[in-house]
């Protein structure tokens, strides 16, 4: 049997921004059987998603992390910026503890997992568009020793968003060339982030951030 659908005030637009039609078709679905007069955007990639938001407003955006070029923290960054009143839930592949803090320090209404339930995705758009901030419980515990502890429990925890994005890319085996021409800036300013970057993390070498990386799943 169906649940009801939920009743807002006025029709909702919703932008999903996954790199997988089967996922973003899934999505609507789901969301379509559980919310009255939604409207639905696509996008898969962080820069078609940003054409989106200077385009129109939406109420939230279903974001991913990990999609080709542009990554999910930078399109974060750049929605927020130009929408600062939308919602962002993250629907991410990575595990919470890889990237769900950095991504709501970031500004993010919440963060869930793509191995979630269907039925905790209709729970966290129904939170976010209210208001709300969503997250598990395993994920608001963590939160809450985090901030006793005053200490970060991983080493990457300790990155900048830009030192995290350029280590990331590190991690994908990329050059200082390559990933100054993704993020526009100089290779020069590359290094000296990598320079931080080996020191933050006490690495060594690009092939200790490459391992790093792949152990920790920040990379696809």
């Amino acid at each position: 049997m169906k649940a009801s659908k939920s009743n807002f005030a006025r029709a909702i637009r919703i932008l999903i921004v996954d790199d997988h039609a089967l996922i973003r078709d899934g999505m609507k679905q789901v969301l379509s059987d559980a919310f009255k007069g939604i409207t639905f955007g696509e996008a898969e990639n962080g820069d078609l998603a940003l054409e989106a938001v200077s385009r129109q407003r939406w109420d939230l955006v279903l974001l991913d992390m990990t999609m080709p070029g542009k990554g999910g923290l930078e399109t974060l960054d750049q929605i927020m910026d130009a929408q600062p009143a939308v919602r962002v839930l993250i629907v991410s592949g990575h595990p919470e503890d890889q990237y769900a803090v950095r991504a709501l320090k970031a500004g993010a209404a919440g963060y869930i997992t793509k191995d979630t339930a269907l039925e905790e995705l209709v729970q966290a758009v129904k939170k976010t568009l209210g208001g709300g901030k969503y997250v598990s419980a395993s994920l608001a515990e963590n939160l809450v020793i985090g901030l006793n502890t005053g200490t970060a429990n991983i080493p990457h925890e300790s990155l900048s968003d830009r030192e995290f994005q350029i280590m990331r890319r590190f991690g994908e085996g990329k050059s200082p060339k390559e990933i100054g021409f993704e993020l526009e800036i100089n290779a020069k300013t590359v290094s000296t982030y990598r320079a931080r970057i080996l020191k933050k993390m006490k690495l060594k070498t690009n092939a200790d951030i490459i391992r790093y990386a792949i152990e920790h799943g920040l990379v696809a």
